[in-house]
This record gives structure tokens, C-alpha cells and sequence, in this order.
């Protein structure tokens, strides 16, 4: 049996070609024998790992949202006053550079695919309440501390702002002509500079 460190690296590199997969085929197009020839492994190695195409693609859904958080831990640790940590999140996540667009990817197909299933709704569920949980964090860092004006729910700010870039981003990777990157920025950051000002809602 490999080593531990050889298992985690190259159960890593499993799921990235997954995601990769997911990506540029579609969920519903994703077979095991396309994952294992973007990884360089065997299909007998992909199954070592994962059993069944279903825990691949769930395990692959999980990788992408850990690494998601992970690119963006300097954001949630910063020092910097809790409105610039808003528009850093924004920034961050705007669909543009590979590794960004192919993370929306990977997400539009859960979603997509959560329509039907129940399983990946709880999936769903799971990775956005806790996405929701850490932008609500920011948003009540700011009120705690006057950054952020607006008295509402730190939910339901949060709630505004991951539906805004969900919704805008989806956009454009449609290939919106009113909706590009730009104007994406533009809005969000509109939504953020207004917390400073007056109540949203």
C-alpha cells in the first residue's frame, strides 16, 4: 500500500482532474475513464480511492469548496477594516483566471444538479451555509466596529451579497453582453460602498 503522503497526494490530484472534468464536460458527462486520463492513473486507481462514481463527484464538490476557502483564508484573517475585506471577497471571487472559472463551473453544476437530487441539496446546503456563516462574520466584525452601517441581519446581508455575485457570475459565464466581469465589479462593489452610507433594504 502507498505511503500516507503518496495516498493524500494523489487522491488530491484525483479529485482536481474531476473538478477539471466537471468543468469542461458537464456533470452528467463526467466518466471515471476521462478523470482517470487528466490525472495520468489508471480507472482501477480512480475506484481505489472512490468506490462509485457518486462518492468521486461528492468528494470532487468538497475538494472544490476547500480550496475555494483556502485561496481566500487571507481575506477572512486579514487585519484589514471588515468593508475592505468585502470587496477583497468580491475581487476574489469575480469569474475571471482559470482556477476562478473553472470553481463557478464546478458550482453551477451542483447546483444543476441539486434541482433532482437529494443528496447533493444536502451537499449544497452544507458547503453554502458555511459560506454564509463567513461572509456574515464579516459583515458583523463591521457593525461591531461602525464599518458597516446597515442594522440589518448579518444573514441576510450576507444572504445579498453571495446571491449577488452567485447570480451575476452565472451571468457571466452565460456570456451576458450586459453582464461582463467589469460591470459584475462595478455592482457589487456599489452594494459594498453602500453599507458605509445608509441601510440596504
Amino acid at each position: 500500500m502507498p505511503r500516507p503522503s503518496v495516498e493524500a497526494e494523489r487522491k488530491a490530484q484525483i479529485l482536481a482532474s474531476t473538478c477539471k472534468v466537471i468543468a469542461s464536460e458537464g456533470f452528467r458527462h463526467l466518466r471515471v475513464s476521462d478523470v482517470a486520463k487528466d490525472a495520468g492513473v489508471s480507472g482501477g486507481t480512480v475506484h481505489y480511492y472512490f468506490e462509485t462514481k457518486r462518492e468521486l463527484t461528492d468528494a470532487a464538490f468538497e475538494h472544490c469548496f476547500e480550496l475555494s476557502v483556502a485561496r481566500r483564508r487571507w481575506i477572512l484573517e486579514s487585519d484589514e477594516p471588515p468593508l475592505s475585506r468585502l470587496r477583497m471577497v468580491v475581487e476574489s471571487y469575480l469569474p475571471e483566471g482559470a482556477e476562478t472559472v473553472e470553481a463557478w463551473k464546478v458550482w453551477a453544476e451542483l447546483w444543476v444538479e441539486a434541482i433532482r437530487s437529494p443528496e447533493l441539496q444536502e451537499l449544497n446546503e452544507r458547503f453554502y451555509g458555511e459560506w454564509r456563516d463567513i461572509v456574515a462574520s464579516i459583515f458583523r466584525d463591521g457593525q461591531e466596529s461602525g464599518d458597516i452601517h446597515s442594522p440589518g441581519d448579518p444573514v441576510e446581508l450576507a444572504n445579498m451579497m453571495v446571491s449577488m455575485l452567485d447570480g451575476l457570475a452565472l451571468q457571466v459565464l452565460a456570456g451576458s453582453n450586459a453582464m461582463t466581469v467589469d460591470v459584475m465589479r462595478t455592482t457589487c462593489l456599489r452594494f459594498v460602498d453602500q453599507l458605509s452610507t445608509a441601510s440596504v433594504g
